[in-house]
C-alpha cells in the first residue's frame, strides 16, 4: 500500500492506495493552521474508514503549501546572501535588483559580486579570487547571514567555480546552508539566481517542515520512506526536499492534474482544479502538467525553476459570494479553512460558493436548511457567474483553436457545469474529489538536463543520446526504478547568434519510483 496527502489551502486530502492504484480509503479533513495537525487526522481518518496495518505501507507521499505561504507571507525566511560570480561581467544589475522590498526585507537581504563565470562554451570569463571570496564570508559572518546562494554565470555549462566557491564558503562558515543555482535553476542569469536566493532563504524552514512532517507520520505509526511532490509531477526524498525546498512550489495543481490524468484515462487535455480557495487551470500533455517556457513569477520574484504552466482564478468552494443579479461576484476572496465555521451552512453568517452548491442540490454537505431561503435567481446567477470565469480560463489556457476536453477535480467541482462554453462536456471522473492526493500518491520520479551543448557538424544525434543518457540517470539516482525509465520529452533550441553550433537542449526522463518491500502487508475490512 501507499498513502498520498494533499496540503491545500482549505483542505488536507488523503488516500490510501492498494499496489494496483485502486483506492481503498479517501478522506477529506480541514487544514490546520500548523499543517502538521491536518495530516495526523487526515491518516487517523484513514484509519478509521479503512483500519489498515501501518507496516503495509510502502511509501507516503506529500504536496505541501508550507514552503511557497511562507514567501508570500514573507515570514519565517532565513538572513540570506546572494554571492554571484561574474566580475568583470554582470556588475550593472546586482542580485536581488528586481525584488519587492518588503521580500529584500523580509531575508536580510545582502549582495556579493565576485570574479569568475564562464562563457555559454565553457571558457572562463575571469579566474576564481579564493580571498575575495573570504573577504566576502568573512563579511557574511558579521552582518549574521544563516544561509548562501551562490550564482556564477553559465554555471549549467560549467559548475567548477560554484562547485569550489561552496567548498572555500563552508571551510569559513561551517554552520551556513549553502545554495547553488546550478542544482536549482535553468539557463538564465537573474532568474535561477532568484530561485537560487529564494531557496536559500527557506533552507532552515525546510528542515523543521521535513522532520515535522516525519513526526506526523511516525505518530500514525508508519515507518515507510516519505516523498514530497515536486513542481513538475515527479517525486523528492526528504533530505532531497530538505536542500531544495522550491521544488515543491506548484506540487498542488501538479498533484490534482497528475491524478485527473489517472482517474479519468485522459492524458491530454484541460484541467480545473476547484479548491476551496482557487481553482487552478492546467493543461495535460501525454499525463504530465505542461510547463511554462518563460520565467515564472514567485511572490513578485522572476524564476526560472521548473513550474507547470497554470492559471489560478479566485474562485473555489470557500469564496465570498456579493451582490446579486448580473453584478453578483463570486471570489477572489475566500474564508480558507474556516469554511466550516463560517459558512451558512454550518451556521456561519457568511454566503461562500458552497452554500451556493447546497442550494442548488449540487452538494450535500452541512444543513441545507440553512441555505433554504436564498433566493433561486441569485443561485443562478452565481453558477452562471463561476462557469463563465473558469471557461473564460480553459480558454486563455488552449495553445490551439481545436477544442480541448476537460476533466474537473477537487471538491469545489460541484460548482461547474455539466457543458463549459467552448469546450464541452465536462468530465467528472470517480474520486474526483481527492484527485489531488491520488495524483501525490502515483507520482514517479524525475530527471533533467538543461543546458547548452556546442554541437559539431555531423554530431547532433551523438550529442542528443549524451542529454537523454543523462537524464535517465538523473532519475535513477533519484529514485526511479531503471526498468521503467523512459524519456518524456526532447527540446532543442538552436542559438544561432552563438558560435560553434550551440544548441540549448533539455531532456526529461521519468520512471516508477523504486520501494523496498513492506515487511508485512495487511488490510482489514
Amino acid at each position: 500500500m501507499r498513502i498520498g496527502i494533499d496540503v491545500g489551502g482549505t483542505n488536507t486530502d488523503a488516500v490510501l492506495l492498494d499496489d494496483d492504484g485502486s483506492v481503498l480509503a479517501a478522506v477529506k479533513c480541514s487544514t490546520s493552521a500548523d499543517v502538521s495537525g491536518g495530516i495526523v487526522a487526515a491518516l487517523s481518518g484513514l484509519q478509521a474508514q479503512r483500519a489498515f496495518d501501518p507496516a503495509g505501507v510502502r511509501a507516503v507521499m506529500i504536496g505541501t503549501t508550507h514552503f511557497i505561504n511562507a514567501l508570500v507571507e514573507a515570514r519565517r525566511l532565513a538572513p540570506t546572501a546572494a554571492l554571484r560570480l561574474g566580475l568583470p561581467a554582470t556588475a550593472s544589475l546586482p542580485p536581488m535588483v528586481d525584488w519587492p522590498e518588503r521580500l529584500v526585507q523580509a531575508v536580510s537581504g545582502r549582495a556579493y559580486l565576485a570574479h569568475g563565470g564562464h562563457e555559454f562554451d565553457g571558457r572562463t570569463i575571469s579566474d576564481l579570487d579564493e580571498d575575495e571570496l573570504r573577504r566576502h564570508a568573512a563579511d557574511m559572518a558579521a552582518h549574521g547571514v544563516r544561509s548562501v546562494a551562490i550564482t556564477s554565470v553559465f554555471s549549467p555549462v560549467n559548475t567548477e567555480f560554484e562547485l569550489r566557491a561552496a567548498e572555500v564558503l563552508a571551510a569559513e562558515l561551517p554552520h551556513v546552508a549553502i545554495s547553488l543555482s546550478h542544482e536549482i535553476g535553468r539557463i538564465g542569469l537573474l532568474e535561477r539566481e532568484n530561485a537560487t536566493v529564494v531557496n536559500a532563504a527557506l533552507r532552515e524552514l525546510a528542515s523543521g517542515i521535513v522532520d515535522g512532517l516525519r513526526a506526523s507520520v511516525a505518530g500514525a505509526g508508519i515507518d515507510a520512506p516519505i516523498y514530497l511532490s515536486s513542481n513538475d509531477g515527479t517525486l523528492l526524498d526528504v533530505e532531497h526536499a530538505r536542500r531544495y525546498p522550491v521544488s515543491t512550489f506548484a506540487s498542488g495543481p501538479t498533484n490534482s492534474m497528475r491524478g485527473a490524468a489517472v482517474l479519468s484515462g485522459v492524458h491530454t487535455c484541460a484541467v480545473v482544479d476547484v479548491g476551496g480557495t482557487t481553482s487552478d487551470v492546467g493543461v495535460l500533455q501525454r499525463g504530465f502538467p505542461r510547463e511554462a517556457t518563460t520565467e515564472v513569477s514567485v511572490a513578485g520574484i522572476r524564476t526560472n525553476f521548473r513550474m507547470p504552466d497554470v492559471l489560478s482564478i479566485g474562485i473555489g468552494g470557500g469564496s465570498l459570494v456579493r451582490g446579486g443579479g448580473s453584478d453578483v461576484r463570486v471570489g477572489p476572496d475566500s474564508v480558507g479553512f474556516r469554511l466550516v465555521e463560517q459558512a451558512l451552512v454550518f451556521g456561519g453568517s457568511t454566503l461562500t460558493a458552497t452554500d451556493i452548491a447546497v442550494a442548488a442540490g449540487r452538494a450535500d454537505i452541512g444543513d441545507a436548511s440553512l441555505v433554504a431561503h436564498l433566493d433561486p435567481a441569485l443561485v443562478r446567477a452565481a453558477l452562471d457567474r463561476i462557469a463563465v470565469d473558469v471557461a473564460d480560463a480553459v480558454d486563455r489556457m488552449r495553445t490551439s483553436a481545436q477544442p480541448l476536453p476537460v476533466v474537473a477535480v477537487g471538491g469545489g467541482s460541484v460548482l461547474l457545469p455539466d457543458r463549459l462554453a467552448g469546450a464541452g462536456e465536462v468530465l467528472r471522473p470517480e474520486n474526483f474529489a481527492v484527485a489531488n492526493a491520488i495524483g501525490a500518491a502515483i507520482a514517479q520520479v524525475g530527471g533533467e538536463v538543461d543546458r547548452v551543448f556546442s554541437i559539431e557538424p555531423g554530431k547532433r544525434t551523438e550529442v542528443l543520446d549524451t542529454a537523454r543518457a543523462e537524464a535517465a540517470e538523473r532519475a535513477v539516482a533519484a529514485g526511479a526504478d531503471p526498468r521503467t525509465v523512459e524519456v518524456l520529452e526532447v527540446d532543442e533550441v538552436p542559438l544561432p547568434y552563438l558560435p560553434g553550433g550551440a544548441t540549448r537542449i533539455r531532456v526529461k526522463a521519468v520512471g516508477d519510483l523504486q520501494l523496498a518491500p513492506a515487511r508485512r502487508e495487511a488490510v482489514h475490512a
